[in-house]
């Protein structure tokens, strides 16, 4: 899923917090401690906040306070577990389910570009109603070996419940070495009695864009993320569609849970001619246009779009240029709903915060996050029949009454 990164070093709301709680520890003496269970009458010193802080966090360093002089552990309290503590409670109540907090371990993991390789499991996950799920494995990877479908539940890793863990936290729990074992406890979209997987991570070399060619000479165009090299990918796959005779092309973008967001703008641009992809706007109102790049590859040919309740993200992005612009027919059942941008700021101390900056909109205004998006013809698959593909049939029937129109 898009994550919009910036390694530019801020000090935070919440890095003002932390360090004026470790201020505090040093500065405010021991007061008087209460007797048996009677409450103490001695009100907790409060530090002087910083003029941009709220006064409502003066409530905040009153218990910082009363505990070190009135815990029975204060000698032993940890300020910087404490104050972690604090910053998780405080993203916790945004009503951000994107919002974690990461340790300067997790940061440098969390940081690196996704250029296309990584160690883990090879599966995108994401928040939804409260629970750890996954979107999508990705294809020929150890979560896909293992048996790992769209909307299975991560109930527990490594024997650690995940109920009330950030995303982000469970991310890097998963994520791991290569040749490291990682446990999951699963619940699948159908129910049933939770699944043990076991699975041994490696390094996830992410090919995007596959391509072959169907009965017909109908180029199946697939795309499972947005990756630093996906629209090189599809440049090729476009040219050797083209070299073999391509009629039409359909797009696959099932279970596709999204990526960068310039890898969705440049995809996006070889189909449709001018305009907006999308546009985003921040809490304070403010809009960002992303323009169609000049140059499509396949701007004409005639194309119809495959889309399922996993196509997420950036997918949806390009799905909803696709539907205002009616550049072709959407098929499939309505996509999953995640629209926002997310960054990832480093604090001070070499931590990480991921949150939510601004939302994502459609060229003719349509909200992306919680919404998803209605294909013009809605068919679904047969839960009793995998290897059935209903939704591609249907596909092919369209557009081979395309393509005979214009032949």
């Amino acid at each position: 899923m898009h994550k919009l990164r910036s390694r530019i070093p801020f000090i935070s709301l919440v890095a003002i917090l932390a360090l004026a709680i470790a201020i505090a520890s040093c500065s405010l003496g021991l007061g008087r401690q209460s007797q048996d269970n009677k409450p103490s009458s001695t009100p907790a010193n409060t530090a002087t906040l910083p003029e941009e802080v709220p006064q409502e966090f003066n409530l905040l360093f009153e218990v910082w306070d009363t505990l070190k002089r009135e815990h029975f552990q204060r000698d032993s309290l940890d300020a910087q577990a404490l104050s972690r503590g604090a910053i998780r409670g405080m993203l916790q109540a945004l009503n951000d389910p994107y919002a974690s907090y990461l340790t300067p371990q997790q940061y440098n993991i969390e940081s690196r570009d996704f250029k296309g390789s990584f160690e883990g499991i090879g599966a995108e996950v994401t928040v939804r109603d409260g629970e750890i799920t996954i979107v999508a494995p990705i294809p020929d990877t150890p979560a896909d070996r293992a048996g790992v479908r769209p909307g299975d539940v991560i109930l527990q890793i490594n024997g650690q419940s995940t109920k009330g863990i950030s995303l982000m936290e469970a991310v890097n729990k998963i994520r791991g070495a290569r040749g490291e074992e990682v446990g999951l406890l699963i619940r699948r979209k159908t129910s049933g009695e939770p699944i043990h997987l076991t699975i041994v991570r490696d390094v996830i070399n992410v090919k995007s864009v596959r391509l072959r060619m169907l009965v017909g000479r109908i180029a199946h165009l697939r795309i499972t993320s947005f990756a630093e090299t996906t629209e090189q990918e599809m440049i090729e796959a476009l040219k050797k569609s083209k070299d073999l005779g391509a009629r039409g092309i359909i797009l696959d973008l099932r279970n596709n849970p999204g990526g960068l967001l310039n890898s969705v703008v440049e995809v996006t641009s070889h189909f449709i001619d001018g305009g907006l992809v999308l546009y985003e706007v921040d809490g304070q109102g403010r809009r960002r246009d992303w323009r169609v790049r000049p140059g499509g590859l396949a701007t004409d040919i005639p194309m119809v779009v495959l889309v399922n309740e996993f196509s997420a993200s950036g997918s949806e992005v390009l799905v909803g240029a696709i539907l205002d612009r009616q550049r072709a027919p959407v098929v499939g059942v309505k996509t999953f709903g995640k629209g926002s941008v997310n960054t990832l700021r480093v604090l001070s101390d070499g931590s990480g915060l991921y949150y939510t900056i601004a939302r994502w909109y459609t060229p003719n205004g349509n909200l992306i996050e919680g919404e998803g998006l209605e294909p013009n013809i809605v068919i679904t698959q047969p839960e009793d029949d995998p290897a059935e593909d209903t939704q591609l049939d249907k596909a092919i029937e369209l557009l081979e009454a395309k393509v005979k129109a214009i032949e």
